[in-house]
């Protein structure tokens, strides 16, 4: 019988109102099965005397019971609603609030601005593998930023400006003129000075950005660069990178902004006061580079909601790497665990032939792993369907050129398969990269022979190298014939690629 949870995250921005239903699967795996937005602008709506008027609150309540409805329908066991910056530094906060509560039933948290930071945090840190740095949370109302080290929090601050109530005040069109960005960026200037332990912190460290102006920018970029991978997470910008969205966008007109491939209708307007707040942080804190997060705050309510006792993962790829295969149940487990044993043995017996370093042998881990996956979608050219589900799927844990690589390393088959499939990822890898998938991926391969039964006959293997031959001395629990003959099959493609051979001593245990 299915144990399946499902966890409704409701946030309640100063932009839009956002819903996410997570599921948790009977085999502890997570995914997101269904989200909405509806554009709200309440920080727009919010009058000179700080106020939301109740008749703006209708359509909140609106968008909420509308947000209700799919979660019953998709049967969550727990609903969680939070506001964050419109709500909170509105006058009449607990009046909305009660009028919310009234009229959808639901219970309203209003997140400090702590709070916020602390939980986009959450949501950051397991799904990005970053030591140390800062995080920019740009909302409609308020920019939360937090210093970090040894993934844990060091400092944090909310201001009470994002890219919708910094746009009314410098902007009733939308448009800026070079006096009202230079007014945006003294504003933050100002804001930032009156936190030292920002100034103070070390150059050179990473600034991970959460909210919708900088994945707009990534989606800008992706389009623009013509990116082979379609993903903004984890994906790195520089400084000069923004500066230029930043001159090409503030030169558009709103309504030409709106016709901006890549870029979203209900952003434009909003677009360039976000990403002046983005620039300005970025030079004030001396950062060495962007790094895009997909996820944040309602992942971070996620966490802290479905995984009380423990919300943060103590290690990212390997996290994310279980998650996957967990949620392909039609992988057999105990075969791909077993040619992850045996990949790993390969790629350690050939250290003095490679050289290569620990991050290598991770990509072996996590291409024997998760080699199989493809078979959810059909067994018959399944390392097709792996390839694609593995790029297509975010690796939290790996860059882009990492999720390739390991998509590579898990799907070959052959040389000129895996050149051909490496030729689609030119931007992201090398002719180096093009090599080294294939001799790795000869290992997965060689790996996945010596368990060709799927019946797990070896039980420990050894191996050496001398000139002319990888030997492998096998003690097994069974006969591994199935697994010899499997072997003597790659045994040429596998010389061309590391230029010996392949040679096997078995021994059975006796079961009597």
């Amino acid at each position: 019988m299915k144990s399946d949870r499902k966890f409704g995250i409701i946030d309640i921005g100063s932009n839009s109102i956002r819903l996410v239903i997570y599921e948790e699967t009977d085999r502890k795996a997570h995914r997101v099965v269904d989200e909405s937005k509806e554009a709200a602008r309440l920080s727009e709506k919010i009058g000179s005397d700080g106020i939301l008027p109740e008749q703006e609150m209708q359509s909140i309540v609106d968008t909420l019971n509308h947000f209700k409805k799919l979660c019953q329908s998709h049967r969550t066991s727990k609903i969680r609603a939070v506001a964050t910056a419109a709500i909170r530094n509105a006058k009449n906060s607990s009046e909305i609030v009660s009028y919310l509560e009234r009229y959808t039933n639901l219970h309203i948290e209003v997140l400090s601005g702590e709070e916020e930071a602390r939980l986009g945090f959450l949501g950051t840190m397991n799904a990005l593998d970053v030591r140390e740095g800062f995080v920019v949370d740009i909302g409609g109302g308020s920019t939360e930023i937090t210093l970090f080290r040894d993934r844990r929090i060091v400092n944090s601050v909310s201001f009470p400006f994002g890219s919708v109530n910094t746009t009314k005040r410098f902007s009733d069109s939308g448009h800026l003129q070079q006096q009202d960005m230079e007014r945006i960026q003294s504003l933050v200037k100002a804001a930032l000075d009156c936190e030292p332990w920002i100034r103070t912190a070390a150059a050179g460290l990473p600034l991970i950005g959460l909210g919708g102006t900088i994945r707009s920018a990534a989606k800008l970029v992706l389009r623009q660069t013509k990116h082979s991978l379609p993903l903004a997470h984890n994906l790195e910008l520089d400084g000069s990178t923004v500066e230029r969205l930043i001159a090409e966008l503030s030169a558009l007109s709103v309504e030409q902004r709106k016709k901006v491939d890549g870029l979203s209708k209900d952003r434009a307007d909003i677009i360039v006061p976000g990403l002046l707040i983005l620039q300005t942080v970025f030079a004030y804190t001396r950062c060495s580079r962007f790094v895009i997060s997909g996820s944040g705050l309602r992942d971070g309510i996620f966490y802290e909601t479905a995984f009380p006792k423990q919300p943060m993962v103590d290690n990212v790829l390997e996290y994310s790497v279980n998650n996957l295969l967990s949620l392909h149940p039609a992988v057999p487990l105990t075969h791909v665990i077993q040619v992850n044993k045996l990949a790993l043995g390969l790629f350690d017996g050939l250290q003095e032939l490679h050289g290569l370093d620990e991050r290598n042998r991770s990509y072996v881990h996590v291409a024997s792993l998760l080699y199989r996956i493809g078979i959810t979608v059909n067994y018959y050219n399944f390392e097709k369907h792996t390839f694609y589900l593995m790029a297509h799927s975010r690796i939290d844990g790996l860059s882009h050129r990492e999720i390739v690589l390991c998509a590579l390393i898990a799907s070959h088959r052959s040389r000129n398969r895996t050149r051909y499939t490496y030729q689609q990822h030119r931007d992201l890898l090398s002719e180096a990269d093009c090599q080294l998938a294939i001799r790795l991926g000869s290992l997965v391969q060689l790996a996945t022979a010596l368990d060709r039964s799927e019946s797990q006959p070896i039980g420990r293997m050894q191996t050496s190298i001398d000139k002319k031959a990888l030997q492998l001395s096998l003690v097994c629990s069974h006969s591994p014939s199935v697994e010899l003959r499997q072997v003597e099959m790659l045994e040429r493609d596998f010389r061309k690629i590391w230029g010996i051979g392949i040679t096997c001593e078995e021994t059975v245990l006796s079961t009597t």
